[in-house]
């Protein structure tokens, strides 16, 4: 029995070894391994999308900066609070970390390239999140197919290098910059040898409405609380007197471009729509007719200068009427509200207010009237080292008419400026006395910031900036100033405010 046994064991794993050995000869289909390609049709980063013929890039930042006599977007303090107010419980300093994520896919086409881009910063800002806090912000997000452009995406009235302005800073004012981009619908169509045009139908909330002032309200005082809706990001234009109606029409804007090896020029218009809100508190008090303005824009880049390989030279200049923010930075003001500025130094204070325009019950919109001149020069030492130096003057005013709205409003008698932004009424601040009633305003600005990159895509950056609030009125003005004592007289002239920022920004 024992040898049987033996017999059938042996036996059956010799079959054993004898089908194993036949199964490992026969041919095996091997499992089809799907590899990720690079794409090197649009440049360098970009890879196919397994299984289809789209490629992408990933990519983003980390950017960390502190500001120095300045708020989070490196904006000097000249918009009221402890640092416009010059308290003692202002901020020195300011610290800022930012990470940016960047995904960037395109498809050849029958209609050419589809393309698709987006851009989501998270960021985390001293004094303003918690401990651990922070928010999100969307920056761009569009659709590119066959010339048209729809969603955030830059202005077609800002030239192609205004996201390469060499500063570190969004707090300078020198001209349209939407750093954040404006949901739009354009199209752009190529003539060939460099030239293209774009039309675009823009949303003017909240880049673009600058605000009515209608003068029977309270507007915030020079000297009043931080305005509602403070922080970028947040519901834009809330400071208190804002008589801005719905956003009803589109801006219309368009350009006409030349890009060349030398550099480029561009030329911008656009179309804007200034809507009011009541003459009271609800609909039954009738409403002024909308104004219609507009803005217009020059600017030109050289490259590749004499005085260097990749210097650079960029000059602008811009105009606009009941389109103030298509002049003022569009923006970036918003850190704090709306169009006040105003600095207190000593017994001194300098303000002013950037607005589309300003109306009285019964009366029309007078429409506001804007310009500002820009120049960036920017030169390479070596290829780690560079330094920038920019400069810009903006101005605004409101003609006879306007000006004898607003010194009506701020007259002891008028008591029109109010002492916080957080109420709709108001009650009031102060009032002007023995001025020459000319609101004209403007703002100079001049920085310089040299930049370091030791390694590919590091670089360690530090500016400089001097402002100047320049007015025409003068006299006193005479409030109660938040942090301050109440009912005090400071006399009203320019001010100087010298500003800086330091920032690391690691890009991949």
């Amino acid at each position: 029995m024992t040898m049987m046994k033996q017999m059938i064991l042996g036996s059956a794993a010799a079959l054993l070894a004898a089908s194993t050995a036949q199964a490992a000869d026969l041919p095996v289909k091997a499992k089809a391994v799907e590899y990720v390609k690079i794409c090197s049709i649009y440049g360098a980063g970009f890879y196919y999308i397994p299984g289809t013929d789209t490629c992408i890039k990933i990519g983003g930042a980390i950017r960390l900066n502190t500001t120095f006599n300045g708020n989070a977007q490196d904006t000097p303090y000249w918009q009221g609070g402890a640092g416009g107010n010059n308290l003692w419980t202002k901020d020195n300093f300011l610290t800022r970390e930012r990470i940016t994520a960047t995904v960037d896919t395109r498809t050849g086409t029958e209609y050419g390239v589809v393309r698709t881009y987006s851009s989501i910063l998270f960021d985390f800002t001293q004094n303003r999140e918690s401990i651990a806090g922070g928010f999100t912000e969307v920056d761009f997000a569009f659709i590119q197919f066959a010339g048209f452009t729809f969603g955030k995406a830059v202005s077609s009235f800002d030239p192609q290098w205004a996201l390469t302005k060499p500063w570190i800073s969004s707090g300078g004012i020198a001209g349209s910059n939407n750093s954040t981009g404006i949901p739009q619908i354009a199209y752009t169509a190529e003539f060939g040898n460099g030239v293209s045009g774009t039309i675009s139908l823009e949303n003017a909330s909240a880049y673009r409405n600058a605000g009515l002032y209608n003068t029977a309200n309270f507007i915030v005082a020079p000297g009043a609380g931080s305005f509602t809706g403070a922080f970028y990001g947040s519901n834009s234009n809330t400071f208190l007197g804002n008589a801005t109606g719905g956003n009803h029409i589109p801006d219309i804007v368009g350009n006409l471009r030349l890009d060349q090896k030398w550099g480029s020029l561009h030329f911008a218009a656009a179309m804007h729509t200034s809507t009011p809100g009541f003459y009271g508190a609800n609909e039954s008090t009738g409403h002024a007719d909308d104004a219609y303005g507009f803005a217009v824009s020059g600017a030109v880049e050289f490259k590749d200068l004499p005085t260097g390989s990749g210097d650079s030279l960029k000059l602008e200049a811009s105009y606009g009427k009941g389109a103030a923010k298509y002049i003022f930075t569009g923006g970036t003001i918003d850190t704090s509200g709306g169009g006040r500025f105003a600095k207190f130094d000593g017994n001194t204070v300098g303000f002013g207010y950037v607005l589309d325009g300003v109306f009285s019950p019964g009366g029309s919109i007078q429409l506001s009237d804007a310009w500002e001149v820009s120049a960036f020069y920017e030169h390479y030492w070596n290829p780690a080292w560079r330094t920038s130096v920019w400069g810009n003057y903006s101005h605004i005013s409101y003609g006879d008419a306007g000006n004898a709205m607003l010194a009506a409003a701020f007259s002891p008698a008028g008591g029109r400026l109010g002492s916080s932004s957080a109420t709709s009424s108001g009650a009031t601040a102060g009032s002007l006395s023995g001025t020459t009633n000319n609101f004209d305003f403007g703002i100079a600005q001049v920085g310089t910031v040299t930049s370091w990159t030791p390694v590919k895509n590091l670089t360690l950056s530090a500016e400089f900036t001097y402002s100047r609030l320049d007015q025409s009125l003068d006299g006193t003005y005479t409030g109660t100033v938040s942090g301050k004592p109440a009912n005090q007289a400071y006399q009203i002239k320019d001010q100087n405010i010298y500003s800086g920022a330091v920032q690391i920004l690691r890009s991949f």
